[in-house]
């Protein structure tokens, strides 16, 4: 009885290591993935990037764009949801179900940038030195301020670190209670207001720029409805009372309902 219970506890043990090194390494394939997604939307490095060589004519080009930000958005969206999570946790161990979200969001993404195909011409072409910084500047605040928000609402638990170390350490999992720091207080999703601002900062945007930023605004339009009310059904009306103090994702910028009027 105490070997067979010995074993039963080597072998739990030597999954929660196992669990621990898969996280790990989806977190390096995350890692990976948002370097690439900043040369790529800033057009710089040896790998492929938005404003690339044309490759394709610009028909066939946009469909396999349209098609690559599709699956992104698809995979991203059901992915994220409660009832999927509660299905997939059938299959997929609870401890490492964020990591392999965050595994299949990073596959998803670099799929995008390698098939991607760029469709010029310029929309826009900045060509002032003052203009160029300012916008580069503007693209790299938004980067940072993605960075700083993961940071702010606990990094290792959104990309499913805390859960794997907590099973390491044969802690109870919990979910991170609602907080609301820094950026937070400003607007709700300043995650989501970091991306849209490294992907629309450009000094030279292009057809392919243009439809990539365009469709990842309305995946990120999308995503906040769904997001905001996995919130309220989590958090209830402390939620609710944020929501109608904090606006969205422009800062300063608040819409009320006062009889029947929004305004």
């Amino acid at each position: 009885m105490v070997s067979k219970r010995r074993s039963r506890t080597a072998r739990a043990r030597l999954a929660a290591w196992a669990a621990t090194a898969y996280g790990l390494a989806c977190y390096g394939g995350f890692l990976a993935t948002f370097g690439w997604t900043v040369a790529f939307v800033g057009d710089v490095g040896p790998l492929p990037t938005i404003d690339g060589p044309i490759r394709s004519a610009a028909g066939p080009a946009i469909a396999i764009d349209v098609g690559l930000l599709a699956l992104f958005g698809l995979q991203h969206s059901v992915m994220a949801r409660r009832a999927f999570k509660r299905r997939w946790q059938r299959f997929v161990p609870a401890s490492v179900e964020r990591s392999t979200y965050v595994l299949m969001s990073s596959l998803v993404l670099a799929l995008l940038y390698w098939q991607w195909r760029p469709v010029g011409p310029l929309v826009i072409a900045v060509e002032g030195p003052l203009g160029r910084v300012a916008l580069r500047s503007l693209q790299v605040c938004g980067w940072l301020l993605v960075l700083v928000s993961t940071a702010l609402i606990n990094h290792a638990d959104l990309f499913g670190l805390r859960q794997v170390f907590c099973r390491l350490r044969g802690r109870r999992y919990f979910s991170p209670g609602f907080v609301s720091p820094g950026p937070y207080n400003i607007v709700r999703h300043p995650l989501y207001l970091g991306w849209l601002l490294a992907f629309w900062a450009t000094p030279r945007l292009s057809v392919g720029h243009l439809l990539f930023a365009a469709a990842m605004t309305f995946y990120v339009v999308i995503a906040i409805r769904f997001e905001e009310r996995d919130l309220l059904a989590e958090h209830g009306p402390r939620y609710e009372r944020y929501r109608a103090r904090i606006p969205m994702l422009v800062p300063f910028l608040r819409f009320r309902r006062r009889a029947g009027v929004r305004r």
